[in-house]
């Protein structure tokens, strides 16, 4: 059966949405503010959850970013009236799954945000109730994030919570010691400075500073407490790179770490730095490695590259991350930076967007497959990017031999959507490089030869592999 207009326009918006939760944080970006970023995600979140909240919700099974992730899982419990029974059960389903995989100080804050909307339905108290049941251990939990425990206790009121917890988050003065070790730590932690390293970091950080213990002294003595995230984060750490394994970290957030070395330390720490990144790549490409055959790619490290005070070298990042899994993905790779840097290593944001130009270079070579990297904001000259692709469809591959994508990494607050290059070209936003080879797949949807019937069914695909059961 033909599809009907509204059909195309529905299909429009899941995508225009899927593209907004996958990169905007509601944070300031290089060409627009956190003001209008957050208007604009904040319509679209009504717009959809309002006329398509079966997507809405499932959309919590996608890859999108965890600030959209924790905004959608808060307006369904605020909004909860308007779901049918079988809605609900999804969506709970949707959001103990995503709630699992969110950061632990980001659920607190959702639960505050929950209380502070005054939603205290049964629903939402099992979901928290769950929530923390399965935390591997609330004494930690108690000490790392004693406000947000103290707040969901609050607000919800489990009964399965240790009674060593309670007093130490309610009745800090009741005990004179504790048989839980860490919380007993934090209690000796305010007059005894060995305690202050038997902590997680963030929280012996201020002991250490109540105590006036040198930093040096302290950071090596608490380096057995550090995550890895943590030794990469503390610059005094950080400049050598010493006790970070960096072989394990995810592939963007090596390549932003990458990124914010200076050039002489890129230079001479290249091999382990290239080497984390290829080993990165290659567990992000999996057994995917190697099968995508011919590929280029147009990656931009133009000026606006470089993102905003919130989000440094973030688009930049992405495109150096996309760069390494593309080259792990294909067996036959060629970069092209808009700069024409030939040193993926040394990478930095400059100068305009030449993407047209870089486009007929990638084309000549007849890939099979075209991934183009960037903000969309050809300017070099302006719209040359937008025609090539056009004349390339229209004229010179027909046929499609060549599958060409479009990957943003910036939201355009103005459009509702991130900036595309052509209306030829399926355009996708991706946060994180090793999202890729997920967003080409949903990227198809976008260039109008798949229908709103396949849509929905790999939004169902997704949710079943996130809750597993039977959905809609």
């Amino acid at each position: 059966m033909a599809e009907t207009f509204a059909d195309l326009v529905e299909a429009e918006d899941v995508l225009l949405f899927v593209n907004a939760s996958v990169t905007a944080t509601g944070q300031r970006e290089f060409r627009s503010g956190a003001h209008e970023q957050r208007l604009s995600l904040a319509f679209l979140h009504e717009y959809v959850r309002v006329n398509y909240r079966r997507v809405y919700a499932a959309a919590l099974a996608l890859d999108i970013n965890d600030h959209n992730a924790a905004t959608i899982v808060r307006e369904l419990l605020i909004f909860a009236a308007d779901a049918t029974d079988e809605e609900k059960r999804t969506e709970g389903r949707l959001i103990a799954a995503r709630l699992a995989r969110l950061p632990p100080q980001r659920v607190y804050r959702l639960f505050r945000e929950l209380r502070a909307a005054k939603v205290n339905n049964r629903r939402t108290r099992v979901i928290v109730r769950d929530w923390l049941a399965g935390r591997p251990d609330l004494a930690h939990d108690a000490v790392k994030y004693r406000g947000g425990l103290r707040t969901a206790l609050r607000h919800n009121r489990p009964a399965d919570v240790p009674a060593e917890v309670r007093d130490f988050l309610f009745r800090p003065g009741r005990r004179t010691r504790y048989e839980n070790a860490l919380l007993d730590a934090h209690r000796r932690a305010h007059y005894e400075q060995a305690a202050v390293y038997e902590l997680p970091f963030t929280v012996a950080e201020g002991f250490a500073a109540k105590h006036g213990i040198d930093r040096a002294t302290f950071l090596e003595r608490i380096a057995p407490r550090m995550t890895r995230l943590e030794r990469l984060r503390t610059r005094e750490r950080a400049a050598e790179g010493r006790g970070a394994d960096l072989t394990v970290m995810p592939l963007t957030r090596l390549a932003l770490y990458a990124l914010s070395l200076p050039v002489e330390e890129r230079v001479r720490r290249r091999a382990e730095l290239e080497g984390a990144l290829r080993a990165s790549a290659l567990r992000a490409a999996g057994p995917h490695a190697g099968t995508w055959g011919r590929v280029a790619a147009v990656l931009d490290d133009s000026y606006s590259a470089s993102g905003s005070a919130e989000k440094r070298r973030r688009p930049l990042a992405v495109a150096l991350a996309c760069h390494h899994l593309l080259a792990a993905l294909s067996a036959a790779y060629t970069p092209l930076w808009t700069s024409g840097a030939k040193d993926p290593l040394l990478v930095r944001p400059w100068g305009p967007t030449p993407l047209g130009m870089r486009i007929v270079d990638a084309l000549e070579g007849a890939p099979e497959r075209l991934v183009i990297v960037s903000d969309g904001w050809d300017n070099a000259p302006p719209g040359l990017a937008g025609e090539v692709l056009r004349v390339w469809r229209t004229r010179l591959d027909r046929e499609r031999r060549t599958a060409v994508v479009h990957l943003n990494p910036v939201y355009d607050a103005d459009g509702f959507d991130v900036r595309r290059l052509a209306p030829s070209v399926p355009t996708a936003g991706i946060r994180d490089g090793e999202d890729l080879p997920a967003l080409v797949e949903i990227a198809q949807f976008a260039e109008g030869r798949t229908g709103l019937a396949e849509l929905y069914a790999y939004l169902d695909r997704r949710v079943l592999r996130t809750i597993g059961g039977t959905a809609r």
